[in-house]
């Protein structure tokens, strides 16, 4: 019997669209002799939807007739089974439209891959693949995974987080605080990926177009120095917290330069730097579109890294040590700055959930991409059973003999 496998994609994210084309890269990788798939759609407003053009790249060139033709859905619990119920509600007709085995989180940025979504999978109680709720949250803030990762030992870069309400009071002593580092100094919102509102500054005043830029999309930002002479060396992880193995490194070829949205996912670059919208005003971020789309499987790069093989080992070594200091599971690309004189290396941030699951990385490790999101599966049923095993709840008979002290009779 194939396993009903619900991928999940979308959400109230600035990388929406790039979580729909991984999701359907994805969808078509996997081997359908095994699974039944179901997409499952979550919109920038956070409605689930299924339907039959839910899986067509093409329907997304019009969301709004994309949605008019599907069925929006709501996750429940019903008889110890994950189900999804028609929304609204139909009288005399079954509002069960389909059973979910696993749900696959195929998701981007904020309100999905930072813990939000998975917390609610765990309280439907469906084996989901990827990290669970506490690694979500933590991979997706840039600063607590630092402290994280420095408590075990792994190198990370000396950091400053700015608020955008102290920012605002006392702009002055926040730049201040900034200029002990000096410059170019990069900086980042602290809890988004694809390179959004990333910028770097060479002096006062293009720190401060920088932090407005990034303060569109986050409250905290988080500033540290730009390495010099840099090199990116990138490895992914595959496993659990008992055991995970690397894939071969990579270096993508313009690592001197920060990776823009654009240059990650529309294929053309932009310089980085520049001055956003006001804060208030909408973001404006780039629409992915059909031919928008390998992701970061279609920048340029050397696989495997053209490194040494001490080297590429101390990568891989410390990426599985980063994997299991935050508990992770499934898939995750881990980041590397390096000194390209001096061969200085820091951990750069953790991607639980990165574009296209890495496969890039593991079919030159031996890995086909079906096979790897077989694996990921797996493990997603492998921590659902030890879960079962944990005491969650014990009886007692508190709630018998319970009375409300000064309650209204």
């Amino acid at each position: 019997m194939k396993l009903k496998l619900a991928v999940l994609f979308g959400g109230k994210s600035v990388e929406h669209e790039v979580s729909v084309i991984t999701a359907l890269q994805a969808i078509a990788a996997l081997d359908k002799s095994k699974y039944d798939v179901l997409p499952m759609y979550l919109t920038k407003d956070n409605a689930f939807y299924i339907g039959p053009a839910i899986g067509d790249i093409e329907a997304y060139k019009n969301i709004d007739g994309l949605l008019k033709k599907s069925q929006q859905v709501v996750p429940a619990k019903l008889g110890g089974k994950a189900v999804l119920l028609r929304h609204p509600a139909r009288a005399f007709k079954d509002s069960v439209l389909a059973e979910m085995d696993c749900v696959f989180p195929i998701v981007h940025g904020t309100n999905t891959e930072d813990g939000t979504l998975q917390g609610l999978l765990r309280l439907l109680g469906v084996p989901f693949v990827g990290p669970d709720v506490t690694a979500s949250a933590i991979g997706m803030d840039k600063y607590a995974q630092k402290c994280v990762f420095k408590d075990a030992g792994i190198p990370v870069l000396d950091c400053v987080i700015v608020r955008a309400s102290a920012y605002d009071l006392e702009p002055d002593t926040a730049l201040e605080r900034i200029e002990n580092f000096d410059y170019p100094v990069i900086v980042k919102p602290v809890n988004l990926g694809s390179s959004v509102g990333i910028s770097k500054a060479d002096d006062r005043e293009s720190l401060q177009r920088a932090l407005e830029l990034a303060f569109q999309f986050a409250p905290r930002v988080l500033v540290e120095p730009a390495v010099q002479n840099l090199r990116e060396i990138n490895c992914s992880i595959l496993g659990d917290a008992d055991a995970a193995r690397a894939s071969v490194c990579e270096e993508p070829l313009n690592a001197d330069e920060i990776l823009s949205y654009e240059n990650k996912y529309m294929g053309s670059g932009s310089k980085s730097g520049k001055a956003g919208p006001k804060r208030g005003a909408a973001p404006q971020v780039p629409q992915a579109q059909q031919q928008a789309s390998k992701g970061m499987a279609g920048l340029d790069r050397k696989i495997p890294a053209d490194i040494s093989p001490e080297l590429a080992e101390r990568v891989q070594n410390l990426a599985i040590k980063a994997f299991q200091a935050l508990d992770c599971n499934g898939v995750a690309r881990i980041d590397f700055l390096m000194d390209g004189q001096t061969g200085a290396l820091w951990l750069n941030e953790i991607n639980t959930i990165p574009g296209s699951l890495a496969f890039y990385l593991w079919e030159p490790s031996g890995l086909p991409y079906a096979q790897q999101l077989d694996e990921m599966i797996s493990l997603a049923f492998t921590r659902a059973r030890n879960q079962e095993d944990i005491l969650y709840s014990f009886d007692t008979n508190i709630l018998a003999n319970a009375k409300l002290g000064g309650a209204k009779k």
